[in-house]
């Protein structure tokens, strides 16, 4: 695990067990601080100080016997002592001083607020509406998510000053705004809650097909998604709108090992080799969509997560249920009209009722939103060439290429239109995100 070091200088490391233990911890010491305190700001910047404490003691002296409340007592310590210097430092913010309950001055002891889940009420905090949605997923994988600022950056291909400013402007907008740390009122939580939804499925989809750079997938940011995904549904077991992510993240996710060739080229679906899917996250994927669809009303990430695992059931893509592939995707589009839905829509039509079908369906998308966006041209190639009109399908294999972002998947667009263009047999279904 890497760390933000306040001092300046490079990230510091730590052992893999105990820089899981302090991801796990460090969420649960911040809600305590921040529900102390109700500083966002100076809560989060104990904790990562407390966390460069642990990172320098621990490897010495060994994890402590209660190592939450040692990290608890370190960081609530720090928040203390960062009030008084502000206060002793600039007269002008003698207001934070005056704003803290002064028994909040003394180090309280490690017991002193009773054990309690505030994962939620900071997955809120952080995806709060006032913020832009990239401000929402930089601070959900700061504060949340256990990356440090350059690592965030990094996911998203920005420098880290640029990235340390968004933080930094997020931060403070939820001052401005009066962010609390508090459930909202009750008919407020589930607009809330789809927010902290779409942010951790952001994330994901970044991670599992990054929209540009060298890197077909990026790990990282996939595991901090699920992981953070399973923690919302521990909080959260009964709701299926969440079920149904955790279930559509980890079906996805166990197909990456097959979809990465050994030069990092993209293999898509109709090419992997299914020896090589995780069958035992398929199977608890599989379990978590059941549970979702018959213990709620469904849902959009509920439908696909189905439509996952109706993929992940066939042994070939010959054996795929194409008819109820297709027919989830039309309670998909009723449920939730996009797009990308409708993109991968017109390939399960084409599966079904012939590739002019899926092409004539791909034609009403054509002056919309995914006009110019490589995977249409991706879509309609895949149904040429079931047509049989290669030439065509060439053309629009390059024409996707020349659109891509992501350097190994504009690499296989040129492969399939090479395949095209001469004696090579064409690969299978490109779908939207799920290749």
């Amino acid at each position: 695990m890497a760390v933000d070091d306040p001092r300046g200088g490079r990230p510091l490391s730590l052992d893999e067990a105990a820089a899981e233990l302090l991801r796990r911890l460090s969420p649960q010491v911040l809600g305590v601080l921040v529900r102390r305190y109700g500083d966002f700001t100076g809560a989060e910047d104990a904790v990562q100080e407390a966390i460069v404490a642990a990172v320098e003691r621990w490897p010495r002296g060994g994890v402590p016997e209660h190592p939450s409340a040692w990290l608890h007592t370190v960081a609530a310590r720090r928040y203390i002592d960062q009030v008084r210097s502000e206060a002793a430092r600039v007269r002008r913010e003698r207001t934070v001083l005056d704003s803290t309950p002064r028994d909040a001055l003394v180090g309280p002891p490690s017991d002193a607020d009773p054990p309690r889940d505030d994962l939620l009420e900071l997955f809120l905090l952080c995806c709060h509406p006032a913020l832009p949605a990239e401000a929402q997923v930089a601070l959900t994988l700061r504060a949340l998510g256990g990356l440090t600022t350059a690592e965030v950056a990094a996911a998203f291909l920005v420098p880290e000053k640029t990235m340390a400013q968004r933080i930094f402007r997020a931060k403070q907008r939820l001052r401005e705004v009066g962010a609390r740390f508090e459930l909202p009122p009750e008919a407020e939580q589930s607009t809330r809650l789809a927010v902290v939804r779409q942010v951790l499925y952001l994330i994901f989809n970044e991670g599992y097909s990054a929209s540009s750079g060298p890197r077909l997938h990026r790990p990282d940011l996939t595991r901090r998604a699920l992981w953070l995904t399973r923690r919302l549904h521990d909080r959260l077991p009964d709701d299926g709108e969440t079920t149904g992510l955790l279930a559509l993240m980890m079906l996805t996710e166990a197909r990456s090992a097959a979809r990465v060739g050994p030069d990092g080229e993209l293999v898509p679906l109709t090419e992997q080799d299914r020896r090589r899917w995780d069958r035992r996250a398929i199977a608890e994927g599989s379990a978590l969509v059941e549970q979702a669809l018959t213990t709620s009303t469904p849902g959009p990430y509920q439908i696909q997560s189905a439509i996952a695992a109706v993929h992940a059931e066939a042994s070939t893509t010959e054996e795929t249920d194409w008819p109820q592939v297709l027919a989830l995707y039309e309670l998909l589009e009723r449920l939730a009209p996009n797009p990308v839905a409708a993109l991968s829509r017109a390939v399960a039509v084409g599966m079904v009722h012939g590739p002019a079908a899926g092409l004539a369906l791909l034609a009403q998308l054509e002056s919309g939103i995914l006009a110019g966006h490589h995977r249409l041209h991706a879509v309609r190639a895949h149904l040429l060439e079931l047509a049989g009109d290669r030439a065509s399908a060439a053309t629009a294999w390059r024409r996707a290429a020349e659109l891509a972002g992501s350097d190994p998947e504009r690499r296989h667009l040129l492969r399939r239109a090479a395949a095209a263009s001469g004696s090579g047999r064409g690969a299978g279904v490109t779908r939207a995100r799920g290749c």
